[in-house]
Protein backbone atom coordinates (compact mmCIF):
# COMPACT_ATOMS: atom_id res chain seq x y z
CA UNK A 1 0.00 0.00 0.00
CA UNK A 2 0.81 3.27 -0.79
CA UNK A 3 1.65 4.66 2.73
CA UNK A 4 2.78 8.12 1.80
CA UNK A 5 0.27 8.89 -0.93
CA UNK A 6 -2.22 8.56 1.95
CA UNK A 7 -0.21 10.71 4.52
CA UNK A 8 -0.10 13.88 2.00
CA UNK A 9 -3.67 13.12 1.54
CA UNK A 10 -3.88 13.80 5.87
CA UNK A 11 -1.91 16.62 5.56
CA UNK A 12 -4.23 18.40 2.64
CA UNK A 13 -7.06 18.47 4.88
CA UNK A 14 -5.32 19.11 7.81
CA UNK A 15 -4.88 22.47 6.37
CA UNK A 16 -8.84 23.07 7.19
CA UNK A 17 -8.46 22.75 10.91
CA UNK A 18 -5.25 25.92 11.46
CA UNK A 19 -6.46 28.79 12.93
CA UNK A 20 -9.17 26.83 14.86
CA UNK A 21 -8.34 23.96 16.19
CA UNK A 22 -5.86 25.22 18.68
CA UNK A 23 -4.46 24.60 21.11
CA UNK A 24 -5.02 21.06 19.97
CA UNK A 25 -3.16 20.51 16.60
CA UNK A 26 -4.46 20.55 13.40
CA UNK A 27 -3.98 16.95 12.39
CA UNK A 28 -5.47 15.36 9.50
CA UNK A 29 -6.93 11.49 9.49
CA UNK A 30 -8.05 9.55 6.51
CA UNK A 31 -9.68 5.72 6.69
CA UNK A 32 -8.22 3.05 3.83
CA UNK A 33 -9.95 0.14 2.66
CA UNK A 34 -8.80 -2.31 0.37
CA UNK A 35 -6.89 1.30 -1.37
CA UNK A 36 -9.70 3.37 -1.19
CA UNK A 37 -10.70 6.14 0.82
CA UNK A 38 -14.11 5.27 2.85
CA UNK A 39 -13.51 8.34 5.37
CA UNK A 40 -11.68 11.65 6.07
CA UNK A 41 -11.63 14.50 8.62
CA UNK A 42 -9.50 16.96 10.50
CA UNK A 43 -9.21 18.64 14.00
CA UNK A 44 -12.96 20.13 15.15
CA UNK A 45 -12.67 23.78 17.01
CA UNK A 46 -11.32 23.33 20.27
CA UNK A 47 -13.87 21.21 22.31
CA UNK A 48 -14.90 19.46 19.44
CA UNK A 49 -14.08 15.97 17.78
CA UNK A 50 -10.70 15.08 16.98
CA UNK A 51 -9.07 14.13 13.18
CA UNK A 52 -9.43 10.47 13.80
CA UNK A 53 -13.09 10.52 15.45
CA UNK A 54 -14.54 12.92 12.32
CA UNK A 55 -13.08 10.24 9.48
CA UNK A 56 -14.08 7.33 11.45
CA UNK A 57 -17.42 9.21 11.87
CA UNK A 58 -17.54 9.84 7.84
CA UNK A 59 -17.34 5.77 7.24
CA UNK A 60 -20.80 4.62 6.40
CA UNK A 61 -20.28 0.65 6.87
CA UNK A 62 -18.21 0.60 10.59
CA UNK A 63 -18.21 -3.09 9.62
CA UNK A 64 -15.28 -2.01 7.08
CA UNK A 65 -13.05 -0.69 9.91
CA UNK A 66 -11.37 -4.07 11.08
CA UNK A 67 -10.11 -4.46 8.12
CA UNK A 68 -9.13 -0.78 7.18
CA UNK A 69 -5.62 1.10 7.98
CA UNK A 70 -6.12 4.85 9.59
CA UNK A 71 -3.74 7.43 8.99
CA UNK A 72 -2.50 10.34 11.18
CA UNK A 73 -0.33 13.31 10.93
CA UNK A 74 0.47 12.92 14.88
CA UNK A 75 0.40 10.20 16.87
CA UNK A 76 -3.58 9.48 18.62
CA UNK A 77 -3.49 10.66 21.94
CA UNK A 78 -3.73 8.75 24.71
CA UNK A 79 -5.37 11.14 27.46
CA UNK A 80 -8.32 12.23 28.50
CA UNK A 81 -8.98 16.09 27.47
CA UNK A 82 -12.02 17.86 26.40
CA UNK A 83 -12.75 14.44 24.29
CA UNK A 84 -11.99 11.06 25.16
CA UNK A 85 -8.92 8.93 23.80
CA UNK A 86 -8.87 8.76 20.43
CA UNK A 87 -6.41 5.60 20.52
CA UNK A 88 -9.30 4.08 22.79
CA UNK A 89 -11.56 4.76 19.64
CA UNK A 90 -9.42 2.95 17.30
CA UNK A 91 -8.76 -0.06 19.55
CA UNK A 92 -12.43 0.12 19.95
CA UNK A 93 -13.40 -0.13 16.10
CA UNK A 94 -10.52 -2.98 15.84
CA UNK A 95 -8.30 -1.52 13.05
CA UNK A 96 -6.02 -3.55 11.17
CA UNK A 97 -3.10 -0.81 10.89
CA UNK A 98 -2.50 2.42 12.18
CA UNK A 99 -0.44 4.71 10.33
CA UNK A 100 1.57 7.31 11.62
CA UNK A 101 3.27 10.38 10.33
CA UNK A 102 5.15 11.90 13.81
CA UNK A 103 4.93 10.75 17.59
CA UNK A 104 3.62 13.36 19.62
CA UNK A 105 6.21 14.93 22.53
CA UNK A 106 3.14 16.22 24.94
CA UNK A 107 4.57 14.06 27.50
CA UNK A 108 0.67 13.43 27.94
CA UNK A 109 1.23 11.51 24.91
CA UNK A 110 4.82 10.61 23.75
CA UNK A 111 4.37 7.39 22.86
CA UNK A 112 1.92 5.93 25.15
CA UNK A 113 -1.07 6.30 21.93
CA UNK A 114 1.25 3.91 19.79
CA UNK A 115 1.96 1.40 23.02
CA UNK A 116 -1.91 1.72 23.53
CA UNK A 117 -1.77 0.36 19.91
CA UNK A 118 0.51 -2.39 19.70
CA UNK A 119 -0.63 -3.63 23.19
CA UNK A 120 -4.24 -4.25 21.21
CA UNK A 121 -2.68 -6.00 18.42
CA UNK A 122 -2.84 -3.47 15.66
CA UNK A 123 0.09 -3.24 13.31
CA UNK A 124 1.60 0.11 13.74
CA UNK A 125 3.95 1.67 11.09
CA UNK A 126 5.84 5.20 12.06
CA UNK A 127 7.47 7.78 10.45
CA UNK A 128 5.62 7.91 7.01
CA UNK A 129 6.58 11.55 5.62
CA UNK A 130 7.79 12.50 9.26
CA UNK A 131 9.65 15.79 8.02
CA UNK A 132 6.71 16.95 6.49
CA UNK A 133 4.21 16.49 9.33
CA UNK A 134 6.42 18.04 11.95
CA UNK A 135 6.67 20.99 9.61
CA UNK A 136 2.83 21.05 9.23
CA UNK A 137 2.53 20.70 13.04
CA UNK A 138 5.58 23.34 13.82
CA UNK A 139 3.44 25.75 15.52
CA UNK A 140 2.31 22.54 18.44
CA UNK A 141 5.96 21.04 18.48
CA UNK A 142 7.30 24.45 18.79
CA UNK A 143 5.11 25.14 22.54
CA UNK A 144 5.70 21.46 23.07
CA UNK A 145 9.65 21.89 22.78
CA UNK A 146 10.67 25.08 22.92
CA UNK A 147 8.20 26.07 25.51
CA UNK A 148 7.36 29.15 23.74
CA UNK A 149 5.09 30.40 20.28
CA UNK A 150 6.07 29.48 16.89
CA UNK A 151 7.34 33.06 16.04
CA UNK A 152 6.94 34.88 12.78
CA UNK A 153 8.90 37.98 11.62
CA UNK A 154 6.46 39.55 8.89
CA UNK A 155 7.50 43.11 6.91
CA UNK A 156 7.25 45.01 3.63
CA UNK A 157 10.41 46.96 2.43
CA UNK A 158 10.71 49.13 -0.71
CA UNK A 159 13.75 48.01 -3.34
CA UNK A 160 15.83 49.95 -1.86
CA UNK A 161 15.02 48.90 1.78
CA UNK A 162 12.56 51.19 3.78
CA UNK A 163 10.03 49.97 5.42
CA UNK A 164 8.26 53.46 6.16
CA UNK A 165 9.00 56.95 5.68
CA UNK A 166 10.26 59.55 7.66
CA UNK A 167 7.43 61.49 7.70
CA UNK A 168 4.05 60.99 6.54
CA UNK A 169 0.48 63.09 6.42
CA UNK A 170 -1.92 60.66 7.86
CA UNK A 171 -2.55 58.09 10.87
CA UNK A 172 -2.33 55.46 8.25
CA UNK A 173 -0.29 52.59 6.61
CA UNK A 174 1.51 54.07 4.03
CA UNK A 175 1.28 50.82 1.51
CA UNK A 176 4.41 49.24 0.21
CA UNK A 177 3.12 45.85 -1.34
CA UNK A 178 0.33 45.59 -3.51
CA UNK A 179 -3.20 44.22 -3.03
CA UNK A 180 -2.48 40.65 -3.42
CA UNK A 181 0.43 40.38 -0.59
CA UNK A 182 -2.21 42.84 1.65
CA UNK A 183 -4.45 39.94 1.14
CA UNK A 184 -2.56 37.38 2.01
CA UNK A 185 -1.20 38.98 5.11
CA UNK A 186 -4.96 38.61 6.61
CA UNK A 187 -5.23 35.21 5.81
CA UNK A 188 -2.03 34.44 7.90
CA UNK A 189 -3.70 36.22 10.68
CA UNK A 190 -6.36 33.72 10.15
CA UNK A 191 -4.06 31.05 11.10
CA UNK A 192 -2.02 32.36 13.70
CA UNK A 193 -2.80 32.70 17.54
CA UNK A 194 -1.54 36.33 18.12
CA UNK A 195 -0.26 39.42 16.34
CA UNK A 196 2.51 41.83 17.95
CA UNK A 197 3.38 45.31 17.61
CA UNK A 198 6.28 47.94 18.63
CA UNK A 199 4.72 51.60 19.93
CA UNK A 200 5.66 53.46 17.16
CA UNK A 201 3.32 51.47 14.61
CA UNK A 202 0.29 52.18 16.78
CA UNK A 203 0.99 55.56 16.92
CA UNK A 204 1.81 56.46 13.19
CA UNK A 205 -0.90 54.05 11.61
CA UNK A 206 -3.54 53.31 13.77
CA UNK A 207 -3.71 49.72 12.91
CA UNK A 208 -6.60 47.24 13.39
CA UNK A 209 -4.98 44.59 13.35
CA UNK A 210 -7.74 42.15 12.61
CA UNK A 211 -8.85 40.45 9.81
CA UNK A 212 -10.54 41.78 7.47
CA UNK A 213 -9.39 40.83 3.53
CA UNK A 214 -9.92 36.71 4.36
CA UNK A 215 -12.42 34.54 6.37
CA UNK A 216 -11.40 33.34 9.71
CA UNK A 217 -11.01 34.74 13.57
CA UNK A 218 -9.31 37.59 14.89
CA UNK A 219 -5.76 37.10 16.34
CA UNK A 220 -4.82 38.12 19.79
CA UNK A 221 -3.46 41.65 19.76
CA UNK A 222 -0.17 42.95 21.54
CA UNK A 223 1.03 45.87 21.81
CA UNK A 224 5.05 46.23 23.29
CA UNK A 225 4.26 50.07 24.96
CA UNK A 226 7.33 50.86 27.07
CA UNK A 227 5.93 53.77 28.30
CA UNK A 228 2.22 54.01 27.81
CA UNK A 229 2.14 56.42 24.91
CA UNK A 230 -0.50 54.86 23.05
CA UNK A 231 -3.82 56.57 22.96
CA UNK A 232 -6.91 55.15 24.50
CA UNK A 233 -8.47 56.04 21.52
CA UNK A 234 -6.59 54.04 19.00
CA UNK A 235 -8.23 50.68 17.03
CA UNK A 236 -6.61 48.18 19.21
CA UNK A 237 -8.02 49.58 22.32
CA UNK A 238 -12.00 49.31 20.99
CA UNK A 239 -12.66 45.80 23.23
CA UNK A 240 -13.07 43.76 20.31
CA UNK A 241 -10.55 41.41 20.69
CA UNK A 242 -8.25 40.59 23.84
CA UNK A 243 -5.60 42.74 23.76
CA UNK A 244 -2.04 42.56 26.12
CA UNK A 245 -0.22 45.44 26.81
CA UNK A 246 3.43 44.92 27.56
CA UNK A 247 4.80 48.05 29.41
CA UNK A 248 7.62 48.72 32.12
CA UNK A 249 4.77 51.22 34.05
CA UNK A 250 3.43 49.65 36.99
CA UNK A 251 0.88 52.03 37.58
CA UNK A 252 -1.28 51.65 34.61
CA UNK A 253 -3.41 54.51 32.93
CA UNK A 254 -5.29 51.88 31.46
CA UNK A 255 -8.31 50.70 33.01
CA UNK A 256 -7.87 46.00 33.11
CA UNK A 257 -11.68 44.94 31.98
CA UNK A 258 -12.21 41.44 30.46
CA UNK A 259 -10.59 41.77 27.09
CA UNK A 260 -7.58 44.18 27.94
CA UNK A 261 -4.51 42.68 29.89
CA UNK A 262 -1.28 44.75 31.56
CA UNK A 263 1.92 42.93 31.68
CA UNK A 264 4.95 44.65 32.89
CA UNK A 265 8.86 43.74 31.96
CA UNK A 266 12.08 45.00 32.77
CA UNK A 267 12.88 46.50 29.00
CA UNK A 268 17.03 46.92 30.31
CA UNK A 269 17.01 43.32 30.01
CA UNK A 270 16.54 40.89 27.10
CA UNK A 271 12.85 41.95 26.04
CA UNK A 272 12.39 39.36 23.46
CA UNK A 273 12.51 36.04 25.79
CA UNK A 274 10.70 38.42 28.89
CA UNK A 275 8.10 38.31 26.48
CA UNK A 276 7.85 34.97 24.99
CA UNK A 277 7.00 34.07 29.03
CA UNK A 278 4.73 36.76 28.58
CA UNK A 279 2.57 35.03 25.36
CA UNK A 280 3.41 31.50 27.09
CA UNK A 281 1.77 32.74 30.27
CA UNK A 282 -1.08 33.69 27.91
CA UNK A 283 -0.92 30.52 26.23
CA UNK A 284 -0.16 31.89 22.68
CA UNK A 285 0.91 29.45 20.18
CA UNK A 286 1.98 31.50 17.52
CA UNK A 287 2.48 35.30 16.46
CA UNK A 288 3.36 36.95 13.75
CA UNK A 289 5.46 40.16 14.87
CA UNK A 290 4.20 42.96 12.08
CA UNK A 291 6.61 45.90 13.47
CA UNK A 292 8.46 47.99 13.60
CA UNK A 293 11.77 47.65 13.08
CA UNK A 294 13.29 47.79 15.95
CA UNK A 295 10.73 45.39 18.09
CA UNK A 296 11.70 42.89 14.98
CA UNK A 297 14.81 43.86 15.29
CA UNK A 298 14.94 43.02 18.70
CA UNK A 299 13.53 39.37 18.18
CA UNK A 300 16.53 38.71 15.57
CA UNK A 301 19.22 39.55 17.67
CA UNK A 302 18.27 37.34 19.99
CA UNK A 303 17.87 34.55 17.51
CA UNK A 304 13.73 34.25 18.97
CA UNK A 305 12.02 33.75 15.32
CA UNK A 306 11.13 30.71 13.52
CA UNK A 307 10.01 32.40 10.21
CA UNK A 308 10.60 35.55 8.34
CA UNK A 309 8.17 36.71 5.57
CA UNK A 310 9.14 39.70 3.62
CA UNK A 311 7.24 41.70 0.80
CA UNK A 312 9.55 43.84 -0.99
CA UNK A 313 7.55 45.85 -3.27
CA UNK A 314 8.07 48.09 -6.22
CA UNK A 315 8.38 51.35 -4.39
CA UNK A 316 11.49 53.05 -3.66
CA UNK A 317 11.81 56.27 -0.52
CA UNK A 318 14.21 58.48 -0.74
CA UNK A 319 14.39 58.73 2.51
CA UNK A 320 13.45 56.37 5.58
CA UNK A 321 13.05 53.75 8.10
CA UNK A 322 15.38 51.38 7.47
CA UNK A 323 14.65 47.53 7.06
CA UNK A 324 15.45 44.73 9.85
CA UNK A 325 18.45 42.94 9.41
CA UNK A 326 18.38 39.14 8.75
CA UNK A 327 21.54 37.01 9.55
CA UNK A 328 20.12 34.38 7.54
CA UNK A 329 19.88 33.61 4.15
CA UNK A 330 16.53 33.43 2.32
CA UNK A 331 15.02 29.89 1.54
CA UNK A 332 12.75 30.92 -0.92
CA UNK A 333 11.05 33.34 -3.32
CA UNK A 334 7.86 33.91 -4.28
CA UNK A 335 6.53 36.14 -6.72
CA UNK A 336 2.94 38.19 -5.99
CA UNK A 337 2.45 40.16 -9.27
CA UNK A 338 5.21 42.99 -9.09
CA UNK A 339 5.78 41.93 -5.29
CA UNK A 340 8.40 39.97 -4.55
CA UNK A 341 7.91 37.35 -1.05
CA UNK A 342 10.77 35.94 0.28
CA UNK A 343 11.05 33.82 3.09
CA UNK A 344 13.25 32.93 5.69
CA UNK A 345 13.74 30.20 7.99
CA UNK A 346 15.78 29.97 11.47
CA UNK A 347 17.39 26.02 11.41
Amino acid sequence: MNHKKYIERCLQIAKNGIGTSRPNPSVGAVVVYQNKIIGEGFTSPYGGNHAEVNAINAVKDKSLLKEATIYVTLEPCAHFGKTPPCADLIVKHQFKNVVIGCVDSNSLVAGKGIERLINAGINVIVGVLEDECRKHHKRFFTVQDKKRPYIILKWAQTKNGFVAPLTKDAQKPVWISNQYSQQLVHKWRSEEHAILVGTNTVIADNPKLNVRSWSGENPVRIVLDRTLRASKNLSIFDGSVKTIVITEKQECLFERSRDLFIETIDFSKKVASQICEILQKHKIQSVIIEGGTQTLQTFIDENLWDEGRVFVGETEFKKGIKAPIFNKVEKEEISIKQDVLKIYIND
